[in-house]
């Protein structure tokens, strides 16, 4: 018996690869051994950048002793939740079924057959905090398992109901409308902290896709505060300890009530919709300190996270310690600045002697700006800059956290297109360009072509190993990368290559509908029906920190309607949101990314522009909020799509006309950019 990790291509999965226990790899040999042994199956599940992984890793995965006890009563399988995020939602959710609150690292307990009966989150090595020792869990579940056949059976078949198939939407049932995102909106305004922005209490996650619900809302409710709560939100985020005020970007969460203390690791997926929400606010209220934010982000992606296609993650430990590459002692913070400046400094970013975190027994400083009443004057930043660059530039020379260096076709695609939708924002082209580098770089490694030869991808790829087939996500965030380029490749200094964008994003939809639209229920399944190492296919609806396969098909559909005038991309759209919509009446607050693809279809506008001379037109159009626009940018009058309802104006376009079209109704035609101006305002 051997660990099988050294042949693994996951990051997390190779940090476990000098374990003492016996790790096999996902797949149906680990099945089979256990079968033959009849032995239950210990399934671990994490991912590089999860700091209470490495706690438990190194207390019980390198302990010999316990190595000992796992290897001689289970059969272990390592999985990384990034690589195979089906297996970790399948499990994650039995584990909810036991009525565990759940989180990673993620110890399940499964039958031979992969079934699960058992599980928890961290154990420790020995009892404290009120949980049992790690080897107390495994010989209790061992002798469950050798003894209590019964109930381990009952158990299993019990989750396998739970995890069971949602009844399809009964016929006749009221469709979807934006009445019930009204109604919810001041419910859930309440639950966001008055005074810190996010979420009441600790931790507080940024939720996206919540504050991207109360963005849209507040578009329509104009006398609601619900798009100050965003820019309240994103302030103290931006200011707070959550952000990396050195190098950019932002962590996954805060550990306190006030974003201080962050979980210091940086996920691809939270930078990628949070750069989306800077923009949208940066439109509307014009904060530099949003296109700071923005710009510092995009930098720290392009300097540290690509490697042909953008990598997952950065750990949160660096030598054993979680945040030691970020904090500040006073006294190295004077060594790097001098004391004068290092005192100038510290009354920005709330560094003092003192510190304001205790790490290890002594106290250190994570750089933050939220005790500051007002934002530095011009001359004050003009001294600060300097000052942060010899900071970074000490900070560089430090051990790094480690890179989780895969390449995702879903997180890859989230942050394409919230590169180009920035880029459209803040006048950026470059941005388009290195998000079109990272789109081809996906493509060529991750694209294949099945039996059917149909165009599919896989999920990741790290050292020459592709897990594939590919999930629901991967296909739908691609697809929305690829129309978020198509709408964008004219644009000047972007300097993108002819390429047929859309049709990637028709080929990408057409999967979703071949290989993951389940017949009994018409909804979203993660895994492809032809994924044979699982035991169930999950087609979870809600919301999480990563967006969830059905909204996001939901506005990948919204807008194939729109680019290519095909009644087929609308009706699905239909089928689909009537197939979500008993989950979404049932819980909205969970459900509020498919909300806000309603709000798309509902309210998304269809900017026509055509004639010869339509640049400024078509740049002026891109510029509009990307959030309910879709520019449509006909090189000629006759490349629109059949039956469009722009097509009885066309013929009036001129060397350059823009159309606004709304629910099948388009307006006239205006010929600069104070009538396109006017029109988008109205």
């Amino acid at each position: 018996m051997f660990n099988e990790l050294a042949h693994a291509a996951s990051p997390y999965l190779l940090q476990h690869k000098d374990n003492p226990v016996h790790w096999r790899l996902w797949g149906p040999a680990a099945l089979a051994e256990a079968e033959a042994a009849n032995k239950p199956i210990l399934l671990s599940v994490g991912y590089a950048a999860c700091h209470w992984c490495h706690v438990m890793a190194h207390e019980s995965f390198e302990d010999p002793e316990t190595a000992a006890v796992m290897n001689e009563l289970f059969v272990n399988i390592k999985v990384d939740r990034e690589e195979r995020p089906d297996i970790d939602h399948i499990y994650m959710q039995a584990l909810h079924a036991f009525g565990e609150q759940g989180g990673w690292p993620m110890t399940m307990f499964l039958t031979p057959r992969g079934e699960p009966f058992w599980g928890g989150t961290y154990f420790p090595k020995d009892a404290r905090y009120g949980r049992p020792a790690f080897v107390t869990v495994l010989r209790s579940v061992a002798r469950a398992f050798r003894d209590e056949q019964g109930k381990i059976t009952e158990n299993a078949e019990a989750v396998r109901r739970a995890l069971g198939p949602m009844e399809p939407a009964p016929a006749g049932a009221a469709p979807l409308s934006l009445a019930l995102a009204d109604a919810l909106a001041p419910k859930l305004a309440l639950y966001v902290d008055p005074v810190d922005g996010g979420l009441r209490g600790a931790p507080k996650f940024p939720n996206p896709a919540i504050f991207e619900f109360l963005w849209r809302v507040g578009a329509r409710l104009t006398d609601k505060p619900y798009r100050d709560l965003v820019r309240l939100t994103l302030t103290k985020m931006s200011e707070g300890g959550i952000y990396d005020h050195l190098g950019g970007g932002y962590a996954r969460y805060s550990t306190d009530d006030r974003w201080l203390v962050p979980h210091f690791e940086k996920m691809l997926y939270d930078n990628a919709q949070i750069l989306e929400l800077l923009a949208l606010a940066w439109r509307r209220f014009g904060d530099g300190l949003f296109k700071r934010r923005a710009y510092e982000t995009v930098g720290w992606l392009e300097r540290e996270m690509i490697r042909g296609g953008f990598c997952a993650s950065l750990d949160a430990d660096s030598e054993g310690v979680e945040g030691k590459f970020y904090v500040w002692t006073w006294q190295e913070i004077a060594a790097v600045l001098g004391e004068d400046d290092a005192a100038f400094f510290g009354t920005f970013y709330d560094a003092t002697r003192a510190g304001n975190w205790s790490e290890g027994g002594h106290r250190v400083t994570i750089l933050n700006r939220l005790p500051l009443k007002a934002p530095p004057t011009p001359e004050e930043e003009a001294r600060l800059a300097p000052l942060r660059q010899k900071l970074f530039a000490a900070r560089e020379q430090r051990v790094h956290p480690g890179l989780d260096d895969k390449i995702m076709a879903d997180w890859n695609g989230l942050t394409i297109a919230a590169l180009v939708n920035a880029a459209t924002v803040f006048g950026e082209p470059r941005w388009i360009g290195l998000a079109a580098r990272a789109y081809h770089y996906v493509v060529a490694h991750l694209q294949f072509e099945d039996a059917d030869g149909a165009r599919r991808l896989a999920h990741s790829a790290r050292g020459g190993i592709v897990v594939k087939p590919g999930l629901a996500l991967d296909h739908a965030a691609m697809a929305r990368a690829a129309l978020a380029l198509y709408e964008a490749r004219h644009r000047s200094g972007a300097a993108l290559a002819p390429y047929d964008y859309l049709a990637d994003a028709m080929a990408w939809a057409e999967t979703i509908a071949r290989h993951h639209i389940e017949p009994e229920t018409g909804l979203v399944a993660m895994a492809a029906d032809d994924a044979n190492d699982i035991i169930i296919r999950l087609a979870p609806t809600a919301d999480d920190a990563i967006p969830n396969a059905h909204s996001v098909t939901l506005g990948v559909l919204v807008r194939l309607a729109a680019a290519t005038g095909a009644a087929k991309w609308r009706q699905r759209a239909d089928a689909l949101f009537a197939a979500v919509t008993p989950a979404v009446n049932a819980n909205p607050i969970g459900h509020v990314g498919i909300l806000n693809a309603l709000d798309l279809y509902l309210r998304g506008r269809e900017i026509v522009i055509a004639g010869r001379e339509r640049q400024a037109l078509y740049e002026a159009a891109l510029a509009a909020p990307f959030d309910t626009r879709m520019v449509l940018d006909l090189d000629a009058a006759e490349a629109l799509p059949p039956d469009h309802p722009a097509e009885g104006q066309i013929a009036a376009a001129g060397t350059a006309a823009a159309f606004v079209c709304c629910a099948g109704v388009c307006s006239l035609p205006v010929h600069d950019m104070a009538g396109l101006s006017a029109l988008l305002a109205s």
